[in-house]
């Protein structure tokens, strides 16, 4: 904590004095002043990490100090220091905002230094957070978002007019299409964007750990309920929850769902004291959620709450315009992750990403630029840099080695491992994309006898433990 600047108030010569000398042993910089409108004056002329002042002064208060500090600088944290202490001052002064509260010759100096360490250490914390939100919420700025597609000039004027609403939100679209981006973007352009983002996977869950994941339990309310734990409407609260995959939520958890949505309140497991949040819900599904409904498989009241605005996406195959922005966007990301210094990509590799259907969409994409950034040895992409499969031109719906007489089970099998392949081996992400559970694609894996080891894009085998899994 060296040089962290503080500022000491007090009319007390023999208390500024002491209490310099104190935070001076801890390598701290140390100004004093002996009354508040000095400290307001040097407050002017620099800056200060850490304020401590007396709450007992002839003429401007410590409070009064406290609020006109934090109204010139509402980064430095203020304690109060009074040899007058009453429980009064303490819950004023907190309310105030200021970080801690001292009575004067009840604290002994290591007590002084360890508050002030605390003090500091929240600061750098906040100062953090606030860093890494501004970025969140550059990096989800409207303006960085792609698509000059005439469909995707409607989304993204569709997103800015919602964004400021509470109003409950369902993007649909293709796996890999960007549903997550766009609800990331909802948030991070909202009110609630200094609240929290959290995400759920509706299909990476089993039905059994489900409520528990979205309301919470008590100890005790199961059998391995150690603790009272918090669900994930619990934990958004004054934010956005996003429920992705909403169609793979269980029947039975539907009702329950749709009284949240309706009244803001439910209960954790195991307990009967009734729990308000205020919370906005953006749903995504890879799914038509209509069919599922006339289906039977999905609730027509909770639909009707879910999809009050509906925003769609279209897959990449019918935005090909957009395919060299998103290509070079992803250059530029991936060579920052590989400290790598590709400048750019050839036209006839860029050619051929045009040519491809992308199956996969924007994801399928993305894996495939950092592949082949990861692997270039050039300064520009080359169509070497690529798998063969682009270069023959298949598309994953077309010549994949489907011919006549062969049957749906074998078609079924290609199709899950070479979705896995494009997955580089992550069951959760490739269960998404096949629209099935992680449970059906294991049974699936066991019944094809490729649970041990299965190849990757360059065709590597992937050791079962080694997978990257979101299973539950």
């Amino acid at each position: 904590m060296a040089n962290k600047r503080i500022l000491v108030v007090d009319d007390d010569p023999y208390v500024r004095e002491a209490t310099e000398t104190i935070l001076k042993l801890k390598e701290y910089e140390v100004d004093t002043a002996p009354e508040a409108k000095t400290a307001l004056r040097k407050l002017d002329e620099r800056d200060y990490d850490l304020i401590l002042s007396d709450i007992k002064m002839p003429g401007m208060s410590g409070i009064e100090l406290l609020e006109a500090a934090r109204a010139k600088v509402p980064d430095t944290h203020i304690i109060l220091m009074t040899a007058f202490g009453t429980i009064e001052n303490a819950v004023e002064a907190m309310q105030k905002g200021a970080y801690g509260y001292i009575q004067k010759g009840s604290t002994d100096p290591a007590e002084i230094e360890l508050l002030v360490e605390r003090a500091l250490k929240y600061q750098e914390t906040e100062r953090e957070n606030r860093r890494l939100r501004s970025e969140l919420q550059e990096r989800y700025n409207f303006s960085n978002m792609i698509g000059k597609a005439h469909s995707m000039e409607q989304t993204f004027d569709l997103i800015g007019t919602v964004a400021d609403s509470r109003a409950t939100v369902l993007v649909t679209g293709e796996s890999g299409t960007g549903k997550e981006l766009v609800a990331r973007a909802l948030h991070y352009n909202s009110p609630r964007s200094s609240g929290p983002f959290i995400r759920l996977n509706c299909a990476a869950l089993p039905k059994d750990l489900m409520e528990s994941e979205l309301f919470g339990h008590e100890k005790g309310a199961f059998t391995g309920a150690i603790k009272q734990t918090r669900g994930r409407f619990e934990m958004a609260d004054g934010g956005t929850l996003l429920l992705d995959e909403i169609s793979e939520i269980d029947p039975s958890l539907q009702a329950k769902l749709l009284r949240v949505l309706q009244e803001r309140e439910f209960e954790r497991i195991g307990s009967t004291q009734t729990i308000k949040v205020d919370v906005r819900i953006i749903a995504t599904t890879n799914r038509d959620l209509q069919k599922e409904v006339d289906a039977g498989n999905f609730r027509e009241d909770l639909y009707y709450r879910l999809n009050v605005i509906e925003i769609p996406l279209p897959p990449l195959r019918e935005r090909k315009e957009d395919i060299p922005a998103l290509t070079h966007l992803f250059i530029a990301r991936y060579n920052d992750e590989n400290d790598k210094g590709i400048e750019g990509i050839a036209d006839e590799a860029l050619e051929l990403l045009i040519q491809y259907d992308w199956p996969g969409n924007i994801r399928e994409l993305e894996n495939y630029i950092e592949r082949a950034v990861v692997v270039s040895r050039g300064p520009v992409l080359g169509v070497g840099d690529f798998p063969q499969k682009l270069s023959d031109g298949s598309s994953g719906s077309e010549d994949d080695g489907i011919h006549l007489g062969m049957t749906v089970h074998e078609m079924e099998r290609r199709l899950i491992m070479k979705t896995l392949e494009g997955c580089r081996g992550n069951r959760t992400e490739a269960a998404t994309m096949l629209a099935i559970s992680t449970r059906t694609l294991r049974n699936k894996l066991h019944e094809y006898g490729a649970m041990d080891a299965y190849k990757d894009s360059n065709g590597q085998l992937i050791d079962d433990e080694e997978l990257i899994s979101e299973e539950v």
